[in-house]
């Protein structure tokens, strides 16, 4: 599936011109290569007004389908549902098997799905591993506020994996490192309590409330399991 392209109407907010503007519905890296530097510098949103000159990033629903590395990841600002439901897409793309295909709700987040799976990780299992070590950063910065982490490193020859997070209302940036058996535990547990997941067809959303749902999940398995062991 090549590139696509569509015209839009878009009012300045400085100066409020009505243009014209082409803006990308979907993007395919394997097919234009240039394209995924352009995606992931953010050059491809930049918006320049014709009228007054304003420079402003544009922010719309964005599917990037990468084939090479067999995973779709679907950016639609600020969507807060768990699984799309869009079925004249789901409709074009039902007879595809084994390839991981996600919304995420801004451009942060959508880098960061990019950068997983070409990294060859499980996100499901990445987003587990960030949520256990935003909670001890949170201990170390003295109980401050985790807003949000994202994947920010990751080396297996070197055996580590880093997340930058920001913390509390000034957003303050803290980079964690940590070695891959955390991943590595996280993924066991994912393959344990994440199989019907992993089994939907859809696009859905992998993110902290999903792997704060898994880790709950988790810990009261362990507990039952604690409770049997004492009754025996």
């Amino acid at each position: 599936m090549p590139d696509n392209k569509i015209t839009k109407a878009i009012v300045c907010p400085m100066c409020g011109e009505l243009c014209k503007s082409e803006i990308y519905t979907s993007v395919n890296p394997t097919v234009n290569k240039k394209i995924r530097s352009r995606v992931l510098d953010g050059e491809l949103f930049a918006w320049t007004c014709p009228s007054c000159g304003h420079h402003a990033r544009l922010t719309y629903p964005i599917l990037y389908n990468d084939m090479k590395n067999r995973f779709m990841v679907y950016l639609i600002p600020k969507i807060d549902r768990f699984q799309l439901c869009d079925k004249e897409l789901e409709g074009k793309y039902s007879n595809l098997r084994n390839i991981n295909k996600r919304i995420v709700p801004s451009f942060n987040s959508f880098k960061e799905k990019i950068f997983i799976f070409e990294s060859g990780l499980d996100d499901m299992a990445v987003e587990l591993t960030k949520l256990a070590i935003s909670q001890t950063v949170s201990k170390k910065l003295d109980g401050a506020e985790i807003v949000e982490g994202y994947l920010s490193m990751y080396d297996r020859e070197s055996n580590t994996m880093g997340f930058t997070y920001f913390a509390g209302e000034d957003r303050v940036p803290y980079v964690q490192t940590a070695r891959l058996e955390i991943y590595g535990k996280s993924k066991g547990i994912i393959d344990e309590l994440a199989f019907k997941d992993k089994k939907l067809k859809g696009f859905i959303k992998i993110d902290r409330e999903w792997a704060e749902n898994i880790l709950y999940r988790y810990k009261r398995m362990k507990h039952i399991e604690k409770l049997n062991k004492l009754r025996e």
